[in-house]
C-alpha cells in the first residue's frame, strides 16, 4: 500500500503565528542555553557532590554524547510519531529531566539524568526550525530563520553569564529548575496551536543495526573530543582507541545506511547539491565561530586578568547587531541571491578575526569590544542565508530529516572546533614561549634594572624567575591567539569561495 506524501499545511497568521513562533523559539532557547549554562557551574557541582572537577565534566560530556546521538534520529522519529507530537513530548520530557537533574543527590544520578536530558532534547532544535518554517509563507521563510537564528545564537552567550550568576547567588540546582516553567509553557502553547497541523505518520521498521552503529561511533567521537585535551590526545591509549572505534564505526555506518531500505538517517539528502554545500559551509563556519567563542573568554580570564563577569560583558554585544540585522536579512533572503548574503557573512567574520589577530597584551576593553560588536552582523548574514540555501529543494516530507542532520553536523563541528582551537592555542603558546625565551638578552639594560629593582624589594631569585616567566607566558598565549585568529580568518575567506558551488532557487520577485 502506498503511503500518501505529506503536504505542507497552510501558514499561520496573526496571533497564532506570534504565539507559535514565541513558543518554538523559547523551547529552542531553553535547549541551547542548557548546553552552555552548566559549564561555569562544574566546580560548584563537583564540590557539592563530593567529586573532582574532572569527574564533574561528565555532566557536560554525557549531555553532549546523548544529544549528538539523538539529533540525526529526528527525521526517522518524526515520521514514526509525527513532528508536532514528537516536539511536544521532547519538550515535556526535557522539562521533567531538568527538574530531576536539580534533585540529583550524587554525581552518578546527575550524569544518568543528563544522558536522559540530552537524548530527549535531540529533536527539539531541528523540529523547532522545521515547524517555524512551516508556520510562515514560503516567501517569508527568511523571517522564520531569522527568529530561529537569534534565539539559537544569543543563548550560548547568555548561558555562561546566567549560569555563573545563578551558581554564585542562588544554587547550581536552579540552572536546571529554571527550565520547568519555561518548558511547561512552551509545550502547552505549541500543542494548542500545532496539534491540528500534525503530519501523517508512517510505521517504519526499526533499523536496529544502523541505530547501534550510530550510537557507537558518535558516542566514541564525542567522548574523544571532550576528554582529548585532558588526556593529552593521541599520547593516550584511551583516546587512540576511541578514535579507531569512531572511524571504523563511521565507515561501517555509512556503508550500512546507504544500502538499507529504511535507514535511521537519510543520507540520500547529500545527493542534493544545495544541501551538501550549505551543510558543509555551515558546519565548517560554525566550527571556526564556536572555537573562537570558546577561546576569547579563556584568553581574557587566564591571561588578561578579566573576571568571568567582565569577560561575559566583552562577549555580550555579539547579539546586538544580530538582533537588528537578522530580520532585515530574513525579509530579503528570498529576493537576493543567498550566496551574496552568505559571502558577506563569511567576509565579515574574516574581518572580525583579522582585527582580533592584531590584539596585543595592552589591548583595552573597547579594543576587544569592537570586533565582538561587528561579529553580530556577520552572524546575521551567516545562518539565515545558509540554512535557507541548504533547505532549498528539500522535499517537504524530508524537512525534519534535513534540519536534524544539519544541526547534528553543526553542533558536532562546533565541539570539534572548540577542541581543535584550544589545543592549537596551547601548542602554539608552547612554541612561542620557547622562541621568546631564546631571544631573552640577559645583558639587556631594562631587564637588569628590573632585576635590581626586584632584588631591592627583597624578591628571591625563584620569585624573580617566576615573574619573568609569567610575562613570557602572557605574551606567548597572546601570539598563539593571534595565530588561531589568523587561521580562522583564512578559513572564512575560503568558505566565501566554496558557497558559490551552490545553485540557489530563483529569487522571488515582489
Amino acid at each position: 500500500m502506498s503511503t500518501p506524501v505529506p503536504t505542507q499545511p497552510p501558514p499561520l497568521h496573526g496571533l497564532r503565528l506570534l504565539l507559535g513562533s514565541v513558543a518554538l523559539s523559547t523551547a529552542t532557547f531553553m535547549n541551547v542555553l542548557d548546553t552552555s549554562i552548566a559549564n561555569v557551574s562544574i566546580p560548584a557541582i563537583a564540590g557539592d557532590l563530593g567529586v573532582s572537577p574532572n569527574q564533574g565534566t561528565w555532566v557536560i560530556t554525557s549531555f553532549a554524547v546523548a544529544n549528538g546521538i539523538a539529533l540525526p534520529l529526528t527525521g526517522w522519529l518524526a515520521q514514526r510519531f509525527g513532528p508536532v507530537r514528537l516536539f511536544t513530548i521532547s519538550v515535556l520530557l526535557f522539562t521533567v529531566a531538568s527538574w530531576l537533574c536539580g534533585l540529583a543527590g550524587s554525581i552518578q544520578q546527575l550524569i544518568a539524568l543528563r544522558v536522559l536530558q540530552g537524548a530527549v532534547a535531540g529533536p527539539m532544535i531541528p523540529l523547532s526550525q522545521s515547524l517555524l518554517l512551516g508556520s510562515f509563507e514560503k516567501q517569508h521563510s527568511g523571517t522564520a530563520l531569522a527568529i530561529w537564528s537569534i534565539t539559537s545564537l544569543v543563548a550560548p552567550v547568555v548561558g555562561p553569564v546566567m549560569g555563573g550568576w545563578i551558581t554564585d547567588n542562588i544554587n547550581w540546582e536552579w540552572i536546571f529548575y529554571i527550565n520547568v516553567p519555561v518548558g511547561l509553557l512552551a509545550a502547552t502553547v505549541t500543542w494548542g496551536i500545532y496539534r491540528e497541523r500534525e503530519a501523517p505518520t508512517r510505521k517504519l521498521p526499526v533499523d536496529a543495526v544502523g541505530l547501534a552503529l550510530l550510537v557507537t561511533w558518535i558516542g566514541a567521537f564525542q567522548i574523544m573530543l571532550d576528554k582529548g585535551k585532558e588526556l593529552d590526545w593521541f599520547e593516550s591509549g584511551e583516546i587512540v582507541t576511541l578514535a579507531i572505534v569512531a572511524a571504523v564505526g563511521f565507515v561501517v555506518f555509512l556503508v550500512w545506511e546507504l544500502t538499507e531500505e529504511h535507514p535511521v538517517v537519510d543520507l540520500s539528502l547529500f545527493r542534493l547539491r544545495n544541501f551538501w554545500t550549505g551543510t558543509l559551509t555551515i558546519a565548517l563556519g560554525y566550527s571556526a565561530f564556536f572555537g573562537n567563542v570558546v577561546l576569547l573568554p579563556l584568553w581574557l580570564q587566564q591571561h588578561m586578568g578579566y573576571t568571568p563577569t567582565l569577560a561575559g560583558l566583552a562577549m555580550a554585544p555579539v547579539g546586538l547587531l544580530a538582533i537588528v540585522l537578522s530580520p532585515i536579512v530574513g525579509k530579503n533572503v528570498a529576493r537576493v541571491d543567498a550566496r551574496i548574503f552568505a559571502t558577506t557573512g563569511f567576509l565579515l567574520f574574516a574581518l572580525v578575526l583579522w582585527m582580533r589577530a592584531q590584539f596585543n597584551t595592552q589591548a583595552d576593553f573597547l579594543t576587544i569590544l569592537w570586533p565582538t560588536l561587528l561579529q553580530g552582523g556577520a552572524i546575521a548574514f551567516f545562518f539565515i542565508p545558509l540554512f535557507n540555501l541548504a533547505l532549498s529543494g528539500v522535499p517537504v516530507e524530508k524537512t525534519a530529516s534535513a534540519t536534524g542532520l544539519m544541526n547534528f553536523l553543526r553542533i558536532t563541528a562546533g565541539a570539534f572546533g572548540a577542541s581543535v582551537v584550544t589545543t592549537a592555542w596551547e601548542d602554539r603558546a608552547a612554541l612561542h614561549h620557547a622562541q621568546l625565551v631564546e631571544h631573552i638578552d640577559v645583558t639587556n639594560g631594562a631587564l637588569l634594572a628590573t632585576g635590581q629593582t626586584l632584588d631591592a624589594q627583597a624578591w628571591t631569585q625563584p620569585e624573580i624567575l617566576l615573574a619573568v616567566n609569567r610575562v613570557i607566558d602572557r605574551e606567548a598565549f597572546m601570539l598563539a591567539a593571534n595565530d588561531v585568529f589568523t587561521a580562522s580568518a583564512v578559513l572564512f575567506v575560503l568558505l566565501a569561495l566554496v558557497i558559490w558551488w551552490a545553485r540557489p532557487e530563483p529569487a522571488v520577485a515582489h
